[in-house]
């Protein structure tokens, strides 16, 4: 199983940057597979990873996730082509279409067919990076556009089709274009026990396109903390949890909410949502399940946690993103590097 690691959040506000830098400089050493950067409505993904990569020798700098809406198709082209050549092909291109709060709120864009606008945007991108003339009659981009000066140009830099392209999706019909398009998926809420949840719909897209499953890096984000304190660990991750239910998105749209309840969790995952869109957020955590906790994040004994890694390796996830922990730079480090053996140690 391969490793990955986070840097920072959706909401990253760049507080301990030279913390992460560090971090990233350790996993690049000790054999970590890839970095990636996230990016919301605090740091941006992509000079991150310009600033890492010359730091760094080998680790794999990818977005995780690059937001389609907040650049035109043709720059993200621009930029992974850039990036890859900045970091000796090192480069991930990762893309997501957020969510309705930030894609119409912050960039004031609309979030209407989140899915065809994705499929545009990634036939613009290959064609850009492939060294193709750009030219695209979709319902969201049209290129040239018609009735002006423009015309179909073919970026200037040396084309790279090979950068790999990965997708942050939640929806039966957005993990169906993941395995039909991508090279891996960036995924999140995954639980093992529910994993065909996501994998049926990853499989029947890759199967749709003459793939297998295999074809893809499946990668999930993955907390874990290791504590003989398990109620504690708990007790800890409850708010957290009622969070990502009620807060990751609006009443109407919550991705996160909308894959935990089909995993099994509606009831619990509705309740808590509602509890914390009404201001209740003391009572929207305490609704929350031990069982949820537990089956959501890998905390508690080493050997608790191990299982959730070989479980998480036999329902076919390939690459694990840790999730920093530790208050301090030198914790994160020694978790980051007792958990790369732990992963090791079970893979």
């Amino acid at each position: 199983m391969h490793i990955g690691i986070s840097v920072g959040s959706a909401y990253y506000d760049g507080s301990n940057w030279e913390d992460l830098v560090e971090l990233v400089k350790v996993a690049d050493h000790i054999g970590v597979d890839s970095c990636w950067t996230a990016e919301a409505w605090g740091m941006e993904s992509t000079t991150p990873l310009a600033y890492l990569g010359a730091l760094t020798n080998n680790i794999k700098l990818g977005t995780g996730i690059m937001q389609v809406t907040a650049r035109t198709p043709s720059m993200a082209a621009m930029t992974a082509l850039t990036l890859s050549r900045m970091t000796q092909n090192r480069f991930i291109l990762g893309l997501g279409v957020s969510g309705p709060q930030v894609v119409e709120g912050l960039h004031g864009a609309p979030f209407t067919k989140p899915l065809t606008r994705l499929r545009e945007y990634i036939a613009i991108i290959r064609q850009g990076i492939s060294g193709e003339k750009i030219a695209l009659e979709g319902e969201h981009y049209l290129l040239p556009r018609p009735g002006g000066e423009g015309k179909s140009l073919r970026l200037s830099m040396p084309p790279n089709p090979t950068i790999p392209i990965y997708l942050a999706t939640l929806g039966p019909k957005m993990l169906e274009l993941t395995g039909e398009l991508a090279d891996g998926w960036l995924g999140t809420s995954f639980i093992p026990e529910a994993a065909d949840v996501f994998t049926s719909h990853l499989r029947a897209g890759a199967t749709a396109a003459g793939r297998s499953l295999s074809d893809l890096d499946l990668q999930i984000n993955a907390t874990i903390e290791v504590s003989d304190d398990v109620e504690g660990l708990i007790a800890k991750y409850r708010p957290r949890a009622a969070f990502t239910l009620g807060a990751m998105g609006s009443a109407q749209t919550n991705f996160y909410n909308a894959a935990y309840s089909r995993a099994g969790y509606e009831e619990m995952a509705k309740e808590s949502q509602a509890l914390w869109v009404a201001g209740r957020k003391e009572e929207a955590a305490a609704v929350i399940t031990d069982d949820f906790i537990l089956k959501t994040v890998m905390i508690g004994t080493e050997e608790m946690v191990a299982e959730r890694i070989r479980l998480c390796a036999d329902a076919g996830i390939t690459t694990l993103r840790l999730t920093p922990t530790g208050k301090t730079r030198d914790d994160q480090i020694h978790n980051l590097e007792m958990l790369t053996d732990i992963i090791r140690r079970v893979s």
